[in-house]
């Protein structure tokens, strides 16, 4: 496999005695797993040498399964300083290349090459997150319901563990059918068989329904799923809210651990760096406007099942306190 690395500088923030100025080592282009289309490669993000491993968080970027690469992710060099933890951003066969659950596939081997390959980064195998937005999400998701699965039907090289320790998805599509009967209602007479989700099936999900089952999330939910946090705009135009919601009521029916976050107002694709617009027009997307600040959100968990909604803030410091309490970690990260 390929092992080529490279160091990054962390960038530039107040020194102080406690934290002094850092480097992140960023190796590029591993080579996570090969397949007739072309080898998989991930970009691993690590803090600067610690005597305890890490925890490491695997990034699934969105795009509609049929778009995107592993460098369209949030700033993981700051996830990592902010955490302390390791980042890795993977690649994964598109819907043009390969049929779900082709893609499934590939996340899985991921996330069982950092698992195998922990003791050489400096990463924790215990302790292993998986985190995406948008189709990225829905791929995490399945990835962490499914991970106490030791080989899925047709997966290949399915040797080792898969299984993660904590799920963070933002703005996913659960129910893929009722993605597409909502996005017709908007757009009669569109095509179902060619839209993203027909594209990862192979035809539209009312008609492909095994496909459509063995892709949605809610097939899988089982009380000893890892603990989830789901997060979601209530403006979102392309993935409606109320599929978080169906994945969040599921994990709660089921008994698993789940929280959601509900931003007010926010739209599609609020994680991505400026710019990056998962192939879909600026008008239904939010990238860049979360940056790191916070969303006013409302908040719902089966930690307080009685509490209901409760009003709250929503950023990137809510995803890294989760995998903080769930990953742990060494104990002067921040």
């Amino acid at each position: 496999m390929s092992h080529a690395a490279t160091s990054a500088s962390a960038e530039p923030g107040p020194a102080t005695a406690s934290t002094p100025p850092s480097r992140i080592t960023v190796d590029t282009d591993l080579v996570y797993a090969r397949r007739d289309t072309g080898d998989l490669l991930l970009d691993l993000y690590r803090p600067p040498a610690t005597e305890r491993p890490v925890p490491v968080v695997l990034w699934v970027h969105g795009g509609g399964w049929y778009a995107g690469d592993r460098t369209q992710a949030p700033n993981l060099e700051r996830r990592v300083r902010a955490t302390g933890y390791a980042f890795a951003s993977v690649d994964y066969r598109l819907s043009d290349q390969a049929l779900f659950p082709a893609p499934l596939h590939d996340v899985r081997a991921a996330i069982r090459f950092l698992r195998a390959h922990a003791h050489e980064y400096g990463l924790d195998p215990r302790a292993i997150g998986v985190w995406g937005g948008s189709a990225g999400g829905h791929l995490a998701a399945l990835a962490g319901l499914t991970g106490h699965i030791g080989a899925l039907a047709d997966e290949v090289d399915a040797e080792g563990d898969a299984s993660v320790q904590a799920v963070v998805a933002s703005y996913p599509p659960v129910d893929l059918a009722v993605v597409v009967a909502e996005a017709q209602a908007g757009r009669p007479g569109a095509d179902a068989a060619s839209s993203p989700e027909g594209r990862l099936l192979g035809g539209a999900p009312a008609e492909a329904v095994d496909a459509a089952r063995y892709a949605c999330p809610l097939t899988w939910v089982h009380a000893g799923a890892p603990p989830f946090q789901l997060s979601h705009g209530t403006a979102d135009r392309l993935v409606s809210h109320t599929q978080s919601a169906l994945l969040h009521d599921a994990l709660t029916a089921a008994g698993a651990s789940s929280e959601l976050y509900l931003l007010d107002g926010y739209q599609h694709g609020f994680l991505n760096e400026a710019g990056g617009l998962d192939g879909q027009p600026s008008e239904v997307m939010d990238d860049g406007r979360l940056g790191e600040g916070q969303a006013r959100a409302v908040r719902r968990s089966t930690d307080e099942p009685d509490a209901g909604e409760g009003r709250t803030t929503f950023g990137f410091a809510t995803v890294d306190d989760f995998l903080r309490r769930h990953l742990g970690g060494r104990p002067d990260a921040p």
